[in-house]
């Protein structure tokens, strides 16, 4: 029997938060750190599928995948026996120093995807702005050029080389200056906010990069330019390919390696697995982490193998490539190829079909773009001059949140939708019907 839409809705049996979570937030105020930005008081105790329970028993509809992280759904029962099966033979031994059958069958399994012809070589970390510093690094040893290219509104970690290339949000970098010298940023395609009023923001941009190159930092000295095939942190903006595809061919031009940076946008999210294949272009470097391996500490760069020249010791990690991340990854990277790639771009393509009115219907919302399941719905006060819309974006992720949806904000106005790849129509039906309501009922 198909589940009716009652069995699939989030079910809340306290006010939010419950008496559980009120206590949690108030020890984790006393405790934790305070540069940790939580949206809403959701505290978390177990997961399953498309659905997470919190301290108090409230179960809730998951739009957000732990920040597209949980590509599987949380808890998947094949994740978790091969998670299980690893950690009963071998949880660590350093792949710094010995060698992990894992690290090979893993590595061989996303070279077969890559979206650049191979050999490839893999350098294995525990996140993503580990997988980014290591790209760094990689380009400057390799090209012998001190400098990189990046985009404003680009999010690409929080350590000095990966936050050097951050231009997200300046609460990101206020207090840790001075950040690494030779970072340089142009701006990010964005057809819905051109730049200087021009409609050609293809042309805008490339102005911007060769102006750059003839005022600021001669070509020769930059190693590589680093891109988010869809921008996640600063809005979930898709570019124009015609941008990405000369982007590509001025890096050629000049001897610069073109890095990819997929921590967010790749492992299936966009309905390929990886957003730059969107683009037809192929890059020199790759960065992998969040759902790579559905939940468990994993980063991932790859390169063309002719890049990856440099000597034992110029850079590693004591638990990069853990067996036990490594098994998880495995599983992830079965279920992907499996099915999930595909049900990402089909509910994707019918969940922008529903929002695609949106606009129409809603004069909050001001576009509605992305690609598979990495969906921005880009709230505003006035359409016909694209006006941000911060303080009610932020009330609608809220409003969301109390009656059972899990969604997050992303860029200035924008709200993110990032599933878990396994959702189903109805599932989708239910999250965005809730999305629907508290956009026509906010004020």
């Amino acid at each position: 029997m198909p589940k009716t839409a009652s069995s699939l809705a989030p079910e809340l049996r306290t006010a939010l938060p419950g008496p559980n979570a009120q206590r949690i937030v108030a020890a984790d105020q006393k405790d934790i750190s305070p540069s940790y930005t939580r949206s809403y008081p959701f505290v978390a105790r177990k997961g399953s599928g498309m659905y997470v329970e919190d301290v108090d028993g409230n179960r809730f509809l998951d739009f957000t995948a732990g920040i597209a992280v949980c590509s599987t759904g949380h808890c998947h029962p094949e994740v978790v026996a091969a998670i299980q099966k690893q950690a009963a033979e071998l949880i660590h031994m350093s792949g710094t120093d010995f060698y992990y059958e894992q690290m090979v069958r893993v590595a061989e399994m996303i070279s077969a995807t890559a979206p650049m012809p191979g050999p490839h070589k893999f350098f294995y970390g525990n996140s993503g702005t580990e997988a980014i510093e290591a790209a760094l690094k990689l380009a400057r040893y390799h090209t012998r050029r001190p400098s990189f290219i990046g985009f404003y509104n680009s999010f690409h970690g929080r350590t000095f080389g990966a936050m050097s290339m951050t231009s997200s949000k300046q609460t990101q970098r206020a207090g840790f200056a001075p950040l690494l010298p030779g970072f340089f940023h142009i701006t990010y395609p964005n057809p819905y906010h051109p730049i200087h009023g021009t409609r050609d923001v293809v042309a805008a941009s490339l102005e911007e990069l060769d102006r750059l190159f003839h005022t600021t930092t001669p070509p020769e000295e930059v190693a590589a330019v680093l891109i988010e095939a869809v921008q996640g942190e600063g809005g979930y903006v898709v570019p124009p390919s015609a941008f990405v595809q000369e982007l590509r061919r001025v890096c050629d031009r000049h001897g610069i390696l073109l890095i990819a940076d997929e921590v967010q946008c790749g492992s299936g999210r966009t309905g390929k697995m990886w957003a730059i294949e969107h683009h037809g272009v192929q890059p020199d470097i790759v960065c992998s982490a969040k759902g790579i391996a559905s939940g468990m500490p994993l980063g991932v760069m790859f390169a063309r193998a002719g890049i990856m020249d440099w000597k034992p010791g110029a850079h590693a990690s004591t638990f990069g490539g853990n067996p036990v991340c490594l098994a998880a990854a495995e599983a992830t990277l079965k279920l992907l190829q499996g099915g999930l790639i595909r049900n990402s771009a089909e509910m994707g393509g019918y969940m922008m079909e529903r929002l695609r009115e949106w606009p129409k219907r809603h004069p909050t919302v001001g576009e509605v773009r992305g690609l598979g399941l990495m969906i921005g719905i880009e709230i505003v006060s006035d359409q016909a001059k694209h006006t941000p819309d911060a303080a009610r974006r932020d009330r609608l992720v809220e409003a969301a949140f109390q009656r059972g949806l899990l969604i997050l904000g992303c860029g200035p106005n924008t709200i993110r939708l990032m599933p878990p790849l396994i959702i189903s129509r109805e599932q989708a039906d239910v999250g965005l019907d809730i999305l629907d309501e508290v956009i026509a009922a906010s004020k």
